[in-house]
């Protein structure tokens, strides 16, 4: 679960890259600072709930491989789906014919969330935020494998909560410095995301093969408690 707020800080430099002016653009209060601070508040309980119902779907799917006792494979698999996320140019993901229906629901996505700025309303930042956790992201997909990878409903939705809580400090931050965080500034972060992907896929890969070395490769891989209440 650390390493979930860990990769949700490191994440959270590409989510200024894609994410950054929606933050940007965020309707909040310019003279009251307590209001704006629960807009904000309010924004992000909106990400972490889009997350977090993400995370219920992707643990029930990993608990459906635990229960089959691949754990180990399991691991290895979503590590190379990881780098394989990386090094597939994004344009060739984009012509598989059953990605066209996501394409879809992305552009209804965008035209709902658009809708939720005309005002200030704890409702609509609530929903700017439910949206924007459903929009596609690189990062969001790597945490779904780790969410994937506890095999248990109830940690992959603390898992991606956990994780958006992890991002919420420099998402923050942008609604204060925008000047700071420039088009250029963001596009020189976004260049490094694939690295840090990359390094995470080659983690789960040798924590799957089993290779006796403590904390890092246990020899037999159980990953997770098996007793956290079902969603």
């Amino acid at each position: 679960m650390i390493t979930a707020i860990i990769f949700g800080l490191i994440s959270s430099l590409h989510c200024i890259g894609m994410c950054g002016p929606i933050a940007m653009m965020l309707p909040v209060s310019r003279n009251n600072q307590a209001k704006k601070i629960m807009q904000i508040s309010i924004y992000h309980l909106g990400r972490i709930s889009a997350y977090s119902l993400l995370g219920c779907v992707f643990g029930l799917l990993g608990k459906g491989f635990y229960l089959a006792g691949i754990q180990q494979q399991m691991s290895i698999v979503v590590g190379i789906a990881m780098i394989a996320f990386v090094l597939i140019p994004q344009n060739k993901l984009g012509g598989f014919n059953f990605l066209k229906p996501l394409y879809l629901l992305v552009s209804k996505l965008k035209s709902a969330l658009g809708a939720q700025f005309k005002n200030q309303s704890f409702k609509s930042l609530y929903f700017i935020g439910i949206f924007n956790g459903f929009l596609p992201c690189g990062m969001v997909y790597v945490a779904l494998f780790g969410a994937l990878a506890t095999q248990n409903i109830g940690l992959g939705i603390i898992y991606m909560a956990l994780f958006g809580v992890g991002t919420t400090p420099l998402m923050s931050s942008i609604v204060y410095v925008k000047s700071f965080f420039s088009q250029r500034v963001r596009n020189n972060i976004m260049k490094y995301y694939p690295i840090i992907i990359v390094i995470f896929g080659m983690l789960f890969i040798v924590r799957g093969l089993g290779l006796d070395i403590p904390f890092l490769s246990p020899a037999t891989l159980n990953l997770f408690v098996q007793e956290t209440p079902n969603c």
